[in-house]
């Protein structure tokens, strides 16, 4: 995977709490998986589009409810429910 391939996703997979990143949007690909392998590592990949993959993958998963906001902390990643608004502030809905 290529340098920017990875920058990308880095930038798909965590809500910045700026006003430069909070009104910017990602799109996630159908049939790619984005992984997070630990602070600074992101990965993302094409999946095998078999059937028995995929009911592999919808085994455990589970969908991410709106207004989710993904944030790190001493190189962890969190996730919680709520919204930011425009200035970066958090508010819980």
């Amino acid at each position: 995977m290529t340098k920017l391939s990875k920058t990308l996703v880095a930038a798909g997979a965590f809500v910045i709490a700026t006003a430069a990143f909070a009104q910017a949007s990602w799109e996630f690909k159908s049939g790619m998986a984005y992984v997070y392998g630990g602070p600074g590592r992101m990965s993302a990949m094409a999946m095998a589009s078999t059937e028995k993959n995929h009911e592999s993958m919808m085994k455990n998963a589970k969908k991410v409810p709106e207004n989710t906001v993904f944030f790190m902390d001493n190189g962890s990643l969190f996730y919680t429910s709520g919204r930011l608004d425009p200035t970066g502030n958090f508010y819980v809905n």
